[in-house]
């Protein structure tokens, strides 16, 4: 019994292709359109604008793509869940598309950074100052996120720390906390700011939770 010589990643792309030869004359240019943008996706409105086609031919398009896993849609932060973008299914969306570490499924995960920002003041405030590259590795060893934060990640956190006067910067990629309580705690205040990976901005965020 013969056997192909060529690999799984061959056989599989010769699929792919085959998929591909099979899309109607809308459904490719709908799938170039959405491969174009890469890592930053693009909405049924920008399709629109770049295909000129009905939104009835876009919709059921989309579906097949999707249902062919050459497309994928995902939640932006600007969205705020009311709506997606679509890239092709390779790119994974980029940190301005999602917000980054802190945010999931286009939602700012509150409760994470609000926990996160806890532990670094308690940990500023026990080594009195304490660079980015300590405090990512606290974070760390303490295992509270399952997703792994980047320097620019906590930098972002820790700069949000400094714009709700809960720390200060101690150099350039040092921090100290510069408020304590009448027992030399470092006081929480509201932590009103919270990274977003893209901007800065105010969500007014209660700090109810008890970090163990």
């Amino acid at each position: 019994m013969s056997r192909s010589s060529e690999g799984p990643s061959v056989l599989k792309r010769k699929r792919q292709d085959s998929q591909l030869d099979s899309l109607t004359e809308h459904e490719c240019r709908i799938y170039d359109a959405i491969r174009s943008t890469k890592d930053m996706g693009i909405n049924k409105q920008g399709i629109k604008r770049e295909t000129n086609l009905t939104a009835v031919l876009i919709n059921k398009s989309l579906k097949t793509l999707e249902g062919m896993k050459r497309i994928k849609e995902v939640k932006g932060i600007q969205s705020k869940g009311r709506w997606g973008l679509y890239m092709a299914i390779e790119f994974e969306p980029s940190n301005e598309i999602t917000g980054g570490a802190w945010y999931e499924n286009g939602n700012l995960d509150r409760e994470s950074v609000d926990v996160v920002k806890r532990l670094c003041v308690m940990f500023i405030n026990k080594h009195e100052v304490c660079t980015l590259k300590e405090i990512l590795a606290e974070v760390e060893r303490t295992r509270i996120l399952n997703e792994k934060l980047t320097p620019k990640d906590m930098k972002e956190l820790l700069e949000s720390l400094v714009l709700d006067n809960e720390v200060m910067k101690a150099g350039e990629d040092s921090y100290k906390c510069c408020k304590r309580g009448s027992r030399g705690e470092p006081k929480l205040a509201s932590m009103a700011s919270i990274p977003c990976g893209v901007c800065p901005r105010d969500f007014g965020l209660g700090s109810n939770l008890q970090f163990m």
